[in-house]
């Protein structure tokens, strides 16, 4: 064996090369589809491939922790971002009506980013560690757990990314075992709830809910990114109008088209058997995921895996959904495909402990 095969087994020894591969295809269609948003802007590009670069790094750092450490981090992990939350909602900078940001001297940091690991985190070690003897109240520890945080980000207001927590909680509470009387209990609860829920809500997320059944009621204001992108995705047709050739794209009707609504260029530009093969390359990711989680061998990694999985899933369902119009406007990226850091590396980082719980089973009690 040559001295680089034998780095090169080194490197991947704790990568799961059937997740990485489905994550660098991804990656690779959100490169090609940004420089079509961008009317080929290189330095865009090459800043989202800087991105990637860190995301796959801190990915393949966190692949390299056995699962044991991770475990231990849960905890402070959680404090901390709850404290960071606490100085959002004290200190935290104003930026379009939004306070979301803490400055900490050297940099901005958006503790809800951290929250988005730190909570699914922080409930899979409560339940690993009152796996012998949960009960109920045990369950009501945990919801309370997630409700913390969430009324912080809620607050701020981020509702997507409140939103994406309560869905990775909600996920960890359902995989612990919980009732299916009782979530169909808090299911009727909350459709109770719903108009305390809407006098709660901001004004401009009134609109946006009420531009979901009606765009064209406000066209050129809450109604007019659903409206553009559907035309987009509906011009496309079968095979699409071709790469760097959708008019909708490239004449500037499309908001936000490289972030939120890149969905909306990529089905401009490939159509529906574009969106099939996407929607394929997806399914292989979250198919890895939940192979893993069914093979983890602790309640803590059974948790934990299920959760990223279901999350990523959740990520693509809204964005996809919000894009085509079925459901409100939210600030949901489309997974390893849309431009930005923070969310990838989180993204990536949630793929990393997946990787651990795959490649560390004999390190991790059974």
């Amino acid at each position: 064996m040559t001295s680089s095969v034998r780095l090169w087994h080194y490197l991947t020894r704790y990568v799961d090369n059937f997740l990485l591969g489905g994550v660098l295809l991804l990656m690779l269609i959100g490169l090609l589809v940004l420089y079509s948003a961008t009317d080929a802007n290189l330095s865009r590009v090459s800043n989202q491939a800087i991105n990637m670069l860190v995301a796959l790094t801190v990915m393949w750092l966190v692949a390299n922790i056995p699962l044991q450490h991770i475990m231990r981090l849960a905890v402070p992990l959680y404090m901390i971002g709850l404290m960071l939350l606490i100085g959002v909602a004290l200190f935290g900078e104003i930026h379009n009506g939004a306070r979301r940001w803490l400055n900490i001297g050297v940099t901005r940091i958006q503790p809800s980013e951290l929250m988005k690991l730190a909570v699914p985190l922080m409930m899979a070690w409560y339940f690993d560690k009152h796996e012998t003897t949960l009960r109920l109240r045990d369950y009501a520890v945990a919801t309370l757990l997630l409700l913390l945080p969430l009324l912080l980000i809620l607050r701020q207001p981020d509702l997507g990314t409140t939103l994406l927590i309560a869905s990775s909680g909600f996920y960890v509470l359902f995989l612990a075992g919980l009732s299916w009387r009782i979530i169909a209990g808090l299911l009727l609860a909350a459709l109770g709830s719903l108009p305390v829920l809407w006098s709660m809500l901001h004004d401009y997320q009134r609109r946006r809910v009420m531009t979901l059944f009606d765009p064209t009621q406000d066209p050129l204001g809450a109604g007019y990114h659903t409206i553009q992108s559907t035309i987009a995705i509906g011009s496309g047709g079968v095979i699409g109008k071709g790469w760097q050739s959708g008019t909708q794209t490239h004449l500037d009707f499309l908001p936000e088209k490289s972030t939120d609504f890149i969905f909306a260029v990529f089905s401009e530009e490939f159509g529906l058997m574009g969106n099939i093969l996407l929607l394929l390359l997806y399914l292989v990711v979250i198919g890895r995921g939940m192979v893993i989680t069914a093979n983890a061998s602790t309640q803590f990694t059974r948790l934990i895996a299920g959760s990223i999985t279901l999350t990523f899933f959740t990520y693509i369902f809204v964005n996809i959904g919000m894009v085509a119009g079925i459901l409100p406007v939210v600030g949901v990226p489309l997974p390893l495909i849309s431009y930005g850091g923070t969310s990838m590396v989180t993204m990536l980082l949630g793929f990393g402990i997946l990787m651990s719980i795959q490649t560390h089973p004999k390190l991790v009690k059974t």
